[in-house]
């Protein structure tokens, strides 16, 4: 190759290359984390609300943390954690105890009583009687839209069942995709969601955490957030 030629086609060539790793740059998403939830909880970096915490101990889940079981609500906010919009996974077992096993992520929260949540009743996942498997997976957005309230005033928009439900001891995968206003839930990777919803508070962001409802404990694992 003719040297004129060579000194021309270097600086066009790195011209290029630059140009698309520019693009690639802005390109990229906001970025995906995996916090650590057994560290975090040793630096005392979670903020619970009416529970008590402790670390799982699971070897197949050592990444995970377990809410005790209260009266009323709880939830184990993560500091300096926010969230807005993108995808949400984790791991979570709850417990076949009837009314007693309510689990799931809260997110958008203001305070310990102003949140968006979706969870899970365990103990409906394979239960005989339709109208109880209906009721598996929840949406609510407290305080002011409450289970009670949705169920009375929209049946069965705001809770769903399970296709191919986990059993009601075992841990289970959540992915909850959260792209303002829709909501959709995803359960064991399947393909198809077992919730979609549009939110209904006016929230765009907020505080995210893990919320288990009344006389409940819990346990979570692997948390794995995906910011837009």
């Amino acid at each position: 190759m003719p040297r004129k030629y060579c000194s021309m086609f270097r600086p066009t060539v790195l011209t290029a290359f630059a140009a698309l790793f520019t693009i690639a740059i802005f390109a990229q998403p906001a970025g995906t984390s995996s916090p650590d939830l057994a560290k975090l909880l040793r630096e005392k970096n979670i903020r619970v609300a009416n529970r008590n915490i402790t670390a799982v101990h699971d070897p197949q889940h050592t990444n995970g943390i377990h809410l005790d079981e209260k009266e009323g609500d709880g939830v184990a906010w993560l500091n300096d954690i926010s969230f807005a919009k993108g995808i949400i996974e984790f791991d979570v077992k709850g417990r076949n105890m009837m009314q007693q096993s309510f689990v799931g992520i809260a997110f958008h929260g203001a305070n310990d009583s102003t949140m968006d949540v979706v969870y899970f009743r365990p103990f409906n996942f394979q239960s005989p009687d339709p109208a109880r498997k209906a009721h598996s997976v929840q949406y609510v957005s407290l305080p002011q839209y409450d289970w009670q309230k949705l169920r009375t005033e929209f049946p069965g928009k705001y809770e769903q069942p399970i296709d191919q439900s986990p059993q009601p001891s075992d841990w289970f995968h959540v992915r909850v995709v959260v792209s303002t206003p829709k909501v959709s839930v995803y359960v064991n990777n399947n393909p198809n969601a077992s919730l979609v919803v549009d939110q209904l508070s006016d929230r765009k962001d907020g505080m995210i955490g893990f919320w288990v409802g009344n006389n409940s404990d819990g346990d979570f694992a692997n948390l794995k957030i995906s910011k837009e």
